[in-house]
């Protein structure tokens, strides 16, 4: 029994983190495959059984799971974010919500055949959207204007609305049959909820805000201390009212994201990777559960329904919510193709299902099966047609293929001239308004800015189509600090600095925990570039070759030059740096930092010396 749930948990593991990196690779959603691995470790090969595995605790640990990965979407909802479009978030939430609801439970009861009391829970629960699978959408998609912060706010705001809606449906209608309260009854179901709910997140905010202000907790416990109560006020609240916990730990991420008193980055960044481990385990979990009878019994009534959602409820409902919006024609259209399903109607179908089947209500076997075709349903609709469909209608951003650059002085425009030759868009900032005022008369986009300012990503430069830096100060600490701090935007495989000086390296100066990928070569510092350039060196690009290869090129300009970039046959670019040895072929572009032809090697020389001088 221990091998087996060790082997178990083994396969759990390595499946949801394995799907998510081979998502990544292959620029799918993550949930398709991880849906896909779950079904292959449970009904295929029957390498996983959930309900043997973990019993009576399956379902806490999901609901738990759950309630910490919407806290962590709520980190993300700045309220800044929705501009004038808060009333379309308030009647997507409510009037959208309901217009779901109704139209599912109609598909439902007259389409795949349900009895009504069935129907208006299956109704009920695909009401959610679904922010596991929404925002890696949008990440993907990056859509312009506001429907990215309007879908990212709906996906996790709907996932509370919808998870109460479900169980209050449950509760009145296949519980409390007899009470004739009915609609009174919903009403304080609600009530109570948003009460519960709402006290318990604010507590839990408010107390980690004064702890953290009065550093009572030290550094090192702030996350765990932070899970701790999210678990608390979530299970607190769900003790006094039915899933008030979502509620409480989405209202808990809100609050301490939007507020100015303490830090919360570090939270924000641990929870994102927390969140991704539960994701990955709950989708391979609830998949492993799925029974190939009960899919059998799925037929195109099923298919019927999933198209009714699609292309009648989410349409509809969109159109009601944004009527006399400020949102364009195409905005709209976007938004009401955009409905994907997530681990709450999973999670919160499954857990009905099995109540159900243990009561003996006919028909609710049927539940987890329809929900799966649905959650696969529309992630295969919607993530293979959102990107396609954005740029369709204008509203996609183009590819996130430029370069911000740190220092704007004279041969960091240089090489930012070269790179904008390239096709690349190229952003400099620098806090020494002579250097930008010089790249803007020679046509180059800077800002007057610290890289390390925190109004520079939010307010000052729009680094919409940025997605790589290149510290080139000549403060090596700046350069630290700046990859460090854009490698949460960019990942620290695309952000990159220029050799440190000596005396900055070694057990005493900066390690490489601490700065970003060496640009070039270890020899190739600020004060050795300057030098270099001071000296009359150009930056040559050269196509390739057969007959002018690559080591015709060393022939020609001697092993003083030095190459910076390389860009293939397709256009992409590559950075040369001293880890990743890449190697110019035919086709190639390579772009080098070469002598002037009427130069001799001693000024390089020179410039290699004086690369030891200490910087000033």
């Amino acid at each position: 029994m221990g091998e087996d749930a060790l082997a178990s948990l083994a396969v759990i593991v390595v499946l949801g983190i394995g799907a998510q990196w081979v998502a990544w690779r292959l620029q799918v959603p993550s949930i398709l495959l991880l849906l896909l691995g779950g079904f292959i470790a449970g009904p295929v090969t029957g390498w996983v059984d959930p309900d043997h595995l973990l019993g009576e605790t399956l379902f806490p640990i999901v609901s738990i799971s759950v309630g910490i990965i919407l806290f962590e979407g709520g980190l993300t909802l700045r309220i800044s974010e929705l501009g004038n479009t808060r009333d379309v978030v308030v009647r997507l939430i409510t009037v959208g919500a309901l217009v779901t609801w109704v139209v599912a439970t109609l598909g439902a009861y007259y389409v795949v055949d349900l009895d009504l009391e069935l129907s208006l829970l299956i109704g009920a629960i695909f009401v959610v959207s679904g922010p596991t699978v929404v925002l890696p959408l949008l990440n993907h998609v990056r859509p312009k204007g506001q429907v990215g912060p309007i879908l990212k706010w709906e996906g996790i705001l709907i996932d509370p609305v919808g998870a109460t809606l479900a169980v209050l449906i449950y509760e009145i209608v296949l519980v409390d049959r007899a009470d004739n309260g009915t609609v009174a009854a919903m009403v304080e179901g609600a009530i109570r909820t948003i009460v519960v709910g709402g006290a318990f997140g604010l507590a839990a905010a408010f107390a980690i805000i004064q702890l953290f202000k009065r550093y009572w907790v030290p550094e090192h416990l702030q996350n765990p201390f932070t899970v701790m109560l999210i678990v608390a006020a979530f299970t607190a609240a769900n003790e006094l009212q039915a899933e008030s916990g979502l509620l409480a730990t989405t209202l808990m991420g809100i609050i301490l994201t939007n507020q100015k008193t303490i830090r919360v980055k570090h939270i924000s960044q641990f929870k994102e990777e927390l969140g991704i481990m539960l994701l990955s385990g709950l989708f391979i979990i609830l998949a492993a559960r799925l029974d190939l009878d009960s899919l059998s019994n799925l037929s195109v009534r099923a298919l019927l329904f999933l198209a009714l959602l699609i292309f009648v409820a989410r349409p509809l409902a969109v159109w009601l919510s944004t009527t006399r919006s400020r949102l364009t024609s195409r905005e709209r259209i976007f938004l009401a193709w955009l409905s994907p399903r997530g681990i709450v109607a999973v999670s919160v179908a499954s857990l009905f299902a099995l109540r159900l089947e243990q009561a003996g209500h006919p028909g609710a076997e049927m539940l987890v099966p329809l929900t799966f075709l649905v959650v696969v349903g529309t992630v295969l609709v919607y993530g293979l047609t959102a990107s396609p469909v954005a740029r369709w209608l204008g509203l996609s951003q183009p590819e996130r293929n430029g370069i911000l650059i740190a220092g704007a002085h004279d041969w960091a425009r240089e090489i930012a001239k070269t790179l904008r030759r390239a096709g690349r868009p190229v952003l400099l900032v620098d806090t020494n308004w002579k250097h930008v005022s010089q790249a803007r008369l020679e046509g180059l986009e800077a800002v007057y800015a610290s890289i390390l300012s925190e109004h520079l990503v939010e307010e000052e430069a729009d680094l919409s189509q940025i997605g790589r830096l290149l510290a080139m100060t000549r403060n090596d600490e700046v350069n630290a600090m700046a990859t460090l701090r854009f490698a949460e935007f960019f990942g620290r495989a695309n952000v990159f600095q220029i050799p440190m000086h000596p005396d900055n390296r070694g057990r005493k100066g900066i390690n490489i925990e601490q700065h970003g990928r060496c640009l070039f070569n270890s020899e190739a510092t600020h004060e050795y570039l300057t030098r270099r350039f001071a000296a009359g060196a150009i930056l040559k690009s050269v196509k390739l070759t057969k007959e002018f290869d690559y080591a015709a090129f060393k022939q020609r300009h001697g092993d003083t030059a030095l190459p910076l970039f390389l860009i293939d046959a397709g256009g992409a670019l590559s950075i040369v740096t001293t880890d990743n040895g890449i190697t110019p072929r035919a086709g190639h572009t390579l772009i080098s930092l070469v002598d002037s032809q009427d130069r001799t090697g001693a000024a390089v020389a020179e410039a290699q010396r004086g690369s030891e001088v200490p910087a000033s």
